[in-house]
C-alpha cells in the first residue's frame, strides 16, 4: 500500500529541511523524502504550493467526555482536531468523573480507539476529584498510557502537595501541566483586569493570579527535578518569569493559545461572551511580549486550549458565561496569518511550535518527517484565503470569537498512520487505508 506526495515544500525542524521535495508512504511509514521520487503508487497528492510537515500536535485539548458530551465527545472532537491539521491531541482531565483512575484512563483508550480519526492521549489530575486535597492514582494511570498530569481549570493551591506531584512526575519520567492562577486573586473576575474592564463595569481578573503561580511552580519545578509545562501563559510578567527560569536550566516549557496573541482585552464586550476564556485577552503590551517570546524561543509551543462549550452556557451575562473558545479548525489559519504573514515567525519556527516542540515535551516518536516513522502527515496550503465560518465547524461547538474573519492558510490533508482523513480540506468519513 503507497502513498507519494509530490512537489510540496517539506517542513521538517528535526531534520532541517524546508525545500521542495516528494515524500513516499509505504505500509503507514514514511519510505522516502527526495526530490523527484518515480515510483508506481496507489494514490499519488499534488501538494504544489503547499506545506507538506509533519502532523500537528495540540498539548491542551477538552474533549468533554465522560460527562459532557453536550458539549463535545471524544469522536466529534477528534474530527474537529483532524480538520485543523492535527494527528495527536492530549485531552485535559476536567471531565465527569474526572480523569483520576484507571478506570477512567482505559475508558478513554477504549473510546479513542473506536471513535477517534487522531491519536488521543489522555492526561490525568493531579489530585483525586481535582479537590486539591490528595494525590490521585498517578504511578498507576502513567502505567495504563497517560502523558502528563494537570490540574487543569484549576489549581493546586496547597505547594507541599504540588511539590509532591512535581517529586513523582520526574521519577515516572511525565510533565506536569501547570494551569496558573491564584484562585483567591482571580476571585470572580471574567477579563483582564485594567481600564477596559473598568469602562465596561466587569470585575477583572490581574495578570498577577497567573504570574504568581507560574513563579512558585517553577521554584518547585527547580527544587524537585521535575518536567513543568505551562499552560495558556498570558502576560509579559509569566514571559519573564519562564524566561529566568530556563536561564536557571529548570526544566520549564510553556505554550500561548492563537487567541492571546490574536486578540487583546479591546475587543471584549459585554454582549459578546465568546471573548470570555480563561486566562482572559489580555493588554497590547502583552500580546506584544508574547509574539517576541514566540519569534525568540522563549515560548516553546502553540496549543489551543480547544474549550468547547454549548450555546446555553454562553448564551447569558458575561459573568455567568463560561470560559473558554473552540480553537481546533482555526489555530492553523491563524498562527499563519497573525504571525508568519507578519514576519514574526518563519514557517519552519511554526512547524517547530506546533509539531517537534510538542513531540519532545509529550516523549513520543512524532513530530518528523524522518525516514521509517509513522506517516503522520499534514498539507498546508499557506496562501489560501477565507473567512471563519464557524457554521462550518466539524466541532459539536460553535463559540469563537473569529466569526467571519478574514484569513489565510488552509489544511488541506491530514494523514494520521497512513489513513487519509482530510482530502481537499474535507472529512473523510471512514478515512481511506493507504
Amino acid at each position: 500500500m503507497s502513498l507519494l506526495i509530490k512537489n510540496g515544500r517539506v517542513i521538517d525542524p528535526i531534520a532541517n529541511i524546508d525545500e521542495v521535495k516528494d515524500v513516499l508512504i509505504k505500509d503507514h511509514k514514511i519510505a522516502a523524502v527526495a526530490k523527484n521520487i518515480e515510483v508506481t503508487a496507489q494514490k499519488i497528492v499534488d501538494a504544489k504550493g503547499c506545506w507538506v510537515v509533519p502532523g500537528l500536535i495540540d498539548v491542551h485539548v477538552h474533549l468533554r467526555e465522560p460527562g459532557f458530551e453536550y458539549k463535545e465527545t471524544i469522536e466529534t472532537g477528534s474530527k474537529s482536531a483532524a480538520t485543523g491539521g492535527f494527528t495527536t491531541i492530549c485531552c485535559m482531565p476536567n471531565t465527569n468523573p474526572v480523569i483520576d483512575s484507571i478506570e477512567i484512563v482505559d475508558f478513554i483508550f477504549d473510546k479513542a480507539s473506536k471513535e477517534a480519526v487522531v491519536k488521543v492521549l489522555p492526561i490525568g489530575t493531579i489530585t483525586k476529584g481535582q479537590l486539591g486535597e490528595e494525590l490521585a492514582e498517578i504511578k498507576e494511570m502513567v502505567q495504563k498510557g497517560i502523558c502528563g498530569i494537570s490540574e487543569d481549570g484549576k489549581t493546586v493551591m496547597n505547594p507541599l502537595l504540588m511539590g509532591e506531584a512535581l517529586k513523582l512526575a520526574a521519577e515516572l519520567n511525565i510533565p506536569v501541566f501547570s494551569h496558573c492562577e491564584d484562585h483567591a486573586l482571580a476571585g470572580q473576575g471574567a477579563m483582564n483586569e485594567g481600564k477596559r474592564s473598568r469602562e465596561l463595569g466587569i470585575q477583572g481578573i490581574p495578570g498577577a493570579s497567573e504570574e504568581v503561580i507560574a513563579a512558585r511552580d517553577i521554584a518547585l519545578a527547580k527544587d524537585r527535578g521535575a518536567k513543568l509545562h505551562l499552560c495558556h501563559i498570558s502576560t509579559k510578567g509569566t514571559v519573564e518569569i519562564l524566561k529566568k527560569g530556563k536561564e536557571e536550566g529548570v526544566f520549564v516549557t510553556a505554550e500561548v493559545c492563537p487567541h492571546h496573541f490574536a486578540l487583546t482585552e479591546e475587543v471584549v464586550t459585554a454582549e459578546d461572551t465568546n471573548t470570555k476564556m480563561n486566562p482572559p485577552l489580555r493588554s497590547q503590551e502583552d500580546v506584544e511580549a508574547i509574539k517576541e517570546a514566540l519569534r525568540n524561543g522563549t515560548i516553546d509551543m502553540i496549543a489551543t486550549d480547544h474549550a468547547p462549550h454549548h450555546e446555553k452556557d454562553k448564551n447569558t451575562s458575561y459573568e455567568k458565561a463560561a470560559f473558554g473558545i473552540v480553537g481546533l479548525e482555526t489555530a492553523v489559519a491563524l498562527t499563519i496569518t497573525e504571525l508568519v504573514e507578519e514576519g514574526i515567525l518563519t514557517p519552519m519556527q511554526m512547524i517547530e511550535l506546533m509539531s517537534s516542540n510538542p513531540a519532545k515535551l509529550l516523549g513520543i516518536d512524532r513530530g518528523t518527517l524522518g525516514i521509517g516513522k509513522m506517516a503522520d502527515i499534514t498539507i498546508i496550503d499557506p496562501e489560501e484565503l477565507y473567512s471563519i465560518d464557524k457554521n462550518q465547524f466539524v466541532s459539536k461547538a460553535k463559540n469563537t470569537p473569529f466569526h467571519g474573519k478574514k484569513v489565510k492558510g488552509k489544511v488541506k490533508y491530514t494523514i494520521v498512520e497512513g489513513n487519509i482523513v482530510v482530502e481537499n480540506g474535507s472529512l473523510i468519513e471512514g478515512g481511506q487505508k493507504i
